[in-house]
């Protein structure tokens, strides 16, 4: 494998949320010997790394984010012998491997949380967890008023060993999600004991769920009205005391040569306190959901990637452009709706609006031309190389997200784009596994549009395009890490050139326009004009 130790500045990485990328036992469900089967796929898009989705064992009660052993696999996935020899084949094809880790909270299942409910109040085992009696005479009112993120109340009660209802303990997400408390050094000591046992079995880093949790504000006070993450300080968000986790671990990292690397999931609105998670001795990269949320108007992308470079620079850190993953709606089909309308990322923020799929994927042809020509890293969840939409009418006996449980069933959640992706045939499970049944989620018939197989044989093809893409990208200088300079464009369009020799143009909503004179046109998104202008929704690369 390639030995650059800041190969990360200009990373492209693929997602693979493994329940759904490739089934090799037939049992419906993705798995690690799956992965290894598919590598080549990953390997010929072009791409640096693999990013994989939670593998530890789980009840899977948020599809893996609840973890019972952060240092194993789970044996519907494989065995912790599959994952090595994944890491060993990967680096073969020259394809980092970054996991998931989950440090905000365990799974109800995980060995110190069943110790913490038999042990009892003011035990050690209950201090690695937020344990806290309830409010009012008899305590059986809540703590204080924090909210879950998938809907009711943050606090559950248990019952003591001798039977009486005893105390509440955090779960900011899931039921089946307590909190860990990061104040208890035996936390801290034990995830370290966790990175270790993964960097020294050849994992190249980790990418951090929830980076901007962890820490409590002491007392645990009310959040009142303020929501979650509104701007300024909030007593379970982005509080400052985690910046010392951080630069633990980043010297942890730092100690193995190469050096290991880590990215946030960090949700934080306020861009000064959003890049000191990427200070030098911190984080390395974190996901631009600032970005991924910009609407398909060249005002609000302009404004977004002129925010992200700006932060970014402040801390010498490198941006990374986002369009989809296992927590949002596809971003051909958000890109299928009237940017004006005011979707967000969810699918349930825009089922009900009309949707025009052939210009969802003109979009999404042209916003993958966009962020492989912005500076820094790029992330591809598994499907955007074959365009593939949400499955937005997925059976409601077949939702799983925990969202749609705590809603009341009034919010579908994140399942339709978590759906198995097609690899060949005309119906399912289009080559996801060996058998003939239906997948975990259920595929729909249209999936057959959108195979590996298919679009393999299309040099049209949204799959072509991201290999030229990327083929290009590593080839030419300009691209990756760096700076650019913006053009002057018309209206509704975006332009900037990075040097040496070359320049984007993105056509959003403007009229068509002419390309500079003695331009070479490298790639474009799709066809000009036949006066050789480029049309709404296309972006082309140019050598100058």
């Amino acid at each position: 494998m390639t030995d650059t130790a800041a190969w990360w500045r200009s990373a492209v990485i693929y997602q693979v949320y493994i329940r759904s990328f490739a089934d090799a036992d037939g049992d419906g469900i993705g798995d690690v010997a799956g992965l290894r089967q598919r590598l080549d796929h990953i390997a010929d898009l072009g791409v640096d790394a693999i990013w994989i989705n939670p593998w530890y064992p789980s009840p899977l009660a948020d599809a893996g984010y609840d973890v019972s052993d952060y240092r194993d696999v789970d044996p519907r996935f494989g065995t912790l012998a599959d994952a090595e020899a994944l890491i060993r084949e990967a680096h073969e094809r020259d394809l980092r491997i970054i996991l998931d880790i989950v440090p905000n909270h365990t799974s109800s299942e995980h060995e110190w949380f069943r110790a913490a409910l038999r042990a009892g109040p003011g035990s050690p085992e209950r201090d690695r967890y937020l344990f806290r009696p309830g409010r009012g005479p008899s305590g059986d009112e809540p703590p204080n008023d924090w909210r879950a993120m998938f809907g009711g109340g943050a606090w559950t009660r248990v019952t003591e060993p001798d039977g009486t209802p005893g105390e509440w303990y955090l779960h900011l997400f899931d039921v089946e999600q307590p909190d860990l408390n990061w104040e208890n050094p035996e936390v801290r000591a034990d995830f370290e004991k966790t990175l270790r046992f993964w960097f020294d079995r050849g994992v190249d880093g980790f990418r951090i769920d929830v980076a901007n949790s962890l820490i409590k504000e002491q007392g645990l006070p009310d959040v009142g009205d303020k929501q979650h993450h509104d701007p300024g300080p909030h007593p379970h968000w982005d509080r400052d005391e985690v910046h010392d986790v951080y630069r633990e671990w980043r010297a942890l990292a730092d100690t193995y040569d190469p050096p290991k690397v880590f990215v946030a999931e960090a949700w934080v609105p306020e861009a000064d306190r959003f890049a000191r998670y990427l200070r030098p001795d911190e984080l390395h990269t974190a996901f631009n959901f600032d970005f991924l949320k910009a609407p398909w108007l060249a005002p609000a992308l302009r404004g977004s990637v002129e925010r992200t470079l700006r932060e970014h620079a402040a801390v010498g850190a490198p941006p990374t452009w986002v369009l989809s993953n296992h927590d949002v709606a596809r971003h051909t089909s958000r890109l299928a709706r009237d940017p004006a309308a005011g979707i967000g990322t969810s699918l349930d923020s825009m089922i009900d609006l009309p949707a025009d799929l052939e210009l969802g994927l003109r979009r999404t042809r042209a916003a993958a031309l966009l962020i492989f020509a912005l500076p820094g890293g790029a992330y591809v969840y598994q499907g955007d190389e074959l365009g593939l939409p949400e499955v937005e009418d997925l059976p409601e006996a077949s939702l799983d997200d925990p969202t749609w449980r705590r809603s009341g069933h009034t919010q579908r959640g994140r399942d339709g784009c978590r759906v198995p992706i097609p690899w060949s045939g005309d119906g399912p499970p289009f080559g996801f596994g060996p058998g003939e049944d239906q997948p975990w989620l259920p595929q729909p018939e249209w999936f057959s549009r959108f195979t590996v197989e298919r679009e393999d044989k299309d040099p049209e093809s949204v799959l072509a395009l991201y290999r030229r893409a990327l083929r290009i990208r590593h080839d030419t200088p300009a691209l990756g890490d760096g700076p650019l300079t913006w053009s002057e464009v018309p209206p509704g369009a975006l332009g900037f050139a990075r040097d040496p020799g070359f320049a984007l143009l993105l056509n959003v909503d403007a009229a068509p326009f002419a390309l500079p004179e003695g331009a070479e046109v490298l790639l474009a998104s799709g066809p000009l004009t036949d006066d050789g202008e480029l049309p709404q929704d296309t972006a082309v690369w140019l050598r100058t």
